[in-house]
């Protein structure tokens, strides 16, 4: 299972991290580019809420500055929209079937849309701390989101690689 998952893992952009934490999972894993991406999307779905849970204690911490709290609060929100749509992708991939068709094409469709914007609320975070001036609390959420992020984007690029290699062939003359 190890070298199906390194192998797999070359198609990310942090394929040593793809690694790391799908390693744990190679015996559910297998040989299966379908249950590799469940895996990833569950491992990016556990980090998002670890990061969303570390963000909204610090939207309760006192002594923090306005603008501090406004980037935290809007970061909360952010990743409370991140961790729905890993989990709603998360439900999509289970609910696909490969031999169903059109429908396998649209649940993938779903899936990489949501995945694709749970990565875009984890950037939007991180972005939200760009005027920020607190070098702690900024490099403290930095440092946790953009993993996630890196995470969810290794999860995106197993998504699109099962959904590539699965989804239907159209036959000639038929649209």
């Amino acid at each position: 299972p190890t070298s199906f998952i390194v192998s797999s893992c070359r198609a990310t952009r942090y394929p040593a991290l793809c690694v790391h934490c799908l390693a744990a999972y190679g015996r559910a894993i297998q040989q299966s580019d379908r249950h590799l991406a469940q895996a990833a999307l569950i491992v990016s779905l556990a980090r998002a809420r670890s990061a969303a849970s570390f963000v909204s204690r610090l939207s309760r911490a006192r002594r923090i500055k306005l603008r501090e709290l406004r980037a935290v609060r809007d970061c909360v929100e952010n990743m409370g929209d991140s961790v729905d749509r890993l989990a709603d992708s998360a439900r999509e991939l289970g609910r696909s079937d490969r031999d169903a068709g059109e429908d396998f094409a649209w649940h993938m469709s779903n899936v990489e849309t949501w995945v694709s914007a749970a990565l875009t609320d984890e950037n939007t975070c991180v972005d939200g701390f760009a005027g920020v001036m607190d070098g702690g609390l900024k490099v403290a959420v930095r440092r946790r989101v953009v993993y996630v992020a890196q995470v969810t984007s290794n999860a995106l690029a197993l998504v699109n690689r099962f959904a590539s290699k699965h989804r239907p062939v159209a036959v000639a003359g038929t649209p």
